[in-house]
């Protein structure tokens, strides 16, 4: 029996989720092993690079979708691979030409190969076109707390601040950065890369995130099924940790148990 307290919904553009873990389909061996990893997830929303992966774009072509149904799964479109705003924009407008009117997408916008970090200036201006072609657009940004509030004022439905560089694995690097942007918030906040392990995306929820997507720490992992099981299960101990409340840190020891009636 659980004593969680009720938590509120995960919601995007509208729908509700049961799962807050998000995840993406490249750097898989093959397409059979991206379906049954993303199974293990129990992710509902799954992450597709349009200008690395055939969605319909390439006939003839093994199609992803054929694998991962939008039927039993949320397509999320990303702009994986856009070094500035015109791109982004275009691939976000193809996106939703193959999926049939489809307006949620994933913005991001890289500065360089080297770090794959955003590059905030042309985000906002591929986000301000996109909100106003009425796309539903979640976007990856920094940890500026300033670029976060900027991104969810001008209509940006999620904010994805990076814990880490793309791919790295180096886990959540920037806690203090995440709680900042976690207290202004006003649209749902997701941690968008640098989660190498279980702990990492645990530690990510704790701190308040609405959900976590993650791409490389599956893919990459040595039995990416089993990494998969183990990350459902880890963002669910995290997010019921964070509304648990944990006890507060101390810098020495106190009893267990109450001191009270011993024997003397």
């Amino acid at each position: 029996m659980s004593h969680a307290p009720s938590d509120k919904p995960f919601t995007l553009a509208g729908r509700t989720y049961q799962s807050r873990l998000l995840v993406g389909t490249g750097k898989y061996k093959d397409l059979e092993e991206t379906r049954l990893a993303i199974e293990a997830s129990g992710a509902e929303i799954v992450t597709v690079a349009v200008r690395r992966t055939n969605i319909g774009q390439n006939p003839g072509e093994p199609n992803l979708l054929d694998v991962i149904s939008p039927e039993r799964y949320t397509i999320l479109p990303n702009t994986a691979g856009c070094y500035d705003a015109v791109e982004a924009v275009r691939t976000c407008r193809l996106a939703r030409e193959l999926l049939d009117g489809h307006n949620l997408v994933k913005l991001e916008v890289l500065a360089d190969q080297k770090t794959l970090f955003p590059n905030v200036i042309e985000t906002l201006k591929a986000a301000e076109v996109l909100v106003k072609d009425e796309f539903d657009v979640m976007v990856y940004t920094s940890d500026d707390p300033i670029i976060a509030r900027e991104l969810a004022a001008m209509g940006c439905i999620a904010v994805m601040p990076l814990a880490g560089l793309i791919g790295t694995g180096l886990g959540i690097c920037n806690p203090y950065n995440l709680r900042i942007i976690l207290e202004e918030a006003t649209v749902p906040v997701l941690v968008d890369a640098g989660v190498g392990t279980a702990s990492d995306a645990t530690i990510a929820m704790e701190l308040g995130c609405e959900a976590v997507l993650m791409n490389s720490a599956i893919a990459h992992a040595q039995n990416p099924i089993l990494m998969g099981e183990a990350m459902k299960h880890a963002i669910i101990a995290g997010r019921m940790a964070y509304l648990a409340g944990r006890m507060p840190k101390k810098l020495y020891a106190s009893a267990s148990s109450p001191l009270d009636g011993l024997i003397k």
